[in-house]
């Protein structure tokens, strides 16, 4: 499979060909074992905090509430703020999670198993209903958890840093653009997306290949003004 994907991207994309070229065989590991509940309640805690500091506070929270395994959707909405407080959470995350485990309850956001039969901006609709919970946190369980081949998450910087270094831009793309450009890679826009990841490393290491073509960057259509319309004089009534 993975052959056909750098085959299909290869041909469509020149610089992308070079950027396979030097990255290797394409290797995107996913986690399929994880219920979408853990999976954003894990989001949840990792925003605006580093990854050790995230950590800390879900082994707190596993131990306490979790003995044996990650705590439920029951035992969240179960347990109170105060309580949920001390391992560390602050108000703003607690009150995302018991709105995560309320739609979990409620099948807002569903099992793993029904997931997989709704399309991906069904997906991004529904859990993006959650407090706090944003497009790029479910484009990232669609790529990592639930194995969706043509997922580009333009708002990340990471891809749009690779795609500038790949591309010898001098600016970030703006993500409707790279959106745009991005459309050549379907269906196999999530294999694309971890070549622009690998794009990063390769120019830290040195080892990112010049492009061998310059691009000139889709202009995002811009919704038209209406022209101001004329002011009518008033008539005076004589």
């Amino acid at each position: 499979m993975s052959r056909k994907i750098v085959e299909h991207l290869s041909a469509a994309d020149p610089v992308l060909r070079e950027l396979i070229a030097a990255a290797g065989p394409y290797r995107l590991r996913c986690d399929a074992a994880v219920p979408p509940f853990q999976i954003l309640a894990r989001a949840i805690a990792h925003q605006q905090l580093n990854g050790t500091a995230a950590d800390t506070i879900l082994g707190r929270f596993i131990d306490k509430f979790g003995p044996g395994g990650f705590p439920t959707p029951d035992t969240v909405l179960a347990t109170a703020d105060p309580e949920l407080r001390t391992v560390g959470f602050s108000f703003a995350k607690i009150a995302a999670l018991k709105d995560l485990a309320a739609k979990t309850q409620s099948g807002i956001v569903p099992e793993r198993r029904a997931l997989l039969a709704l399309d991906s901006e069904e997906i991004i609709a529904r859990i993006t209903q959650v407090r706090g919970i944003g497009r790029w946190t479910v484009e990232m369980m669609l790529m990592f958890h639930l194995e969706r081949p043509d997922v580009l998450p333009v708002d990340d910087f990471g891809i749009r840093n690779g795609f500038r270094l790949a591309y010898g831009l001098r600016k970030l793309p703006a993500p409707r653009a790279l959106a745009t450009y991005g459309q050549r890679w379907a269906p196999h826009r999530t294999a694309a997306a971890w070549y622009l990841w690998r794009a990063v490393e390769l120019h830290k290491n040195g080892k990112l290949p010049d492009p061998c073509m310059r691009i000139r960057m889709p202009r995002a259509a811009r919704p038209r003004r209406k022209p101001p319309g004329r002011k009518r004089r008033a008539r005076s009534h004589r």
